[in-house]
């Protein structure tokens, strides 16, 4: 679980399939996911962009 200051408390959880990896983002408050791919290379990366396009879809609510 990681603590983000704008959107409180948020599961993040990595799967790898070969080169690519695929981190969800699910808001706990709200059961929001959300998911993004990029190269397994650059997990912090893919994370990034999962929590930006969680941030996103909750702003759309």
């Amino acid at each position: 679980m990681k603590r983000d200051a704008e959107l409180g408390d948020i599961i993040v959880e990595f799967v790898r399939n070969g080169a690519y990896l695929k981190c969800s983002a699910v808001h706990v408050k709200t059961g929001v996911e959300v998911s993004a791919m990029g190269p397994a290379r650059e997990p912090h990366a893919v994370e990034r962009v999962a929590v930006a396009k969680l941030k996103r879809a909750l702003e759309n609510r």
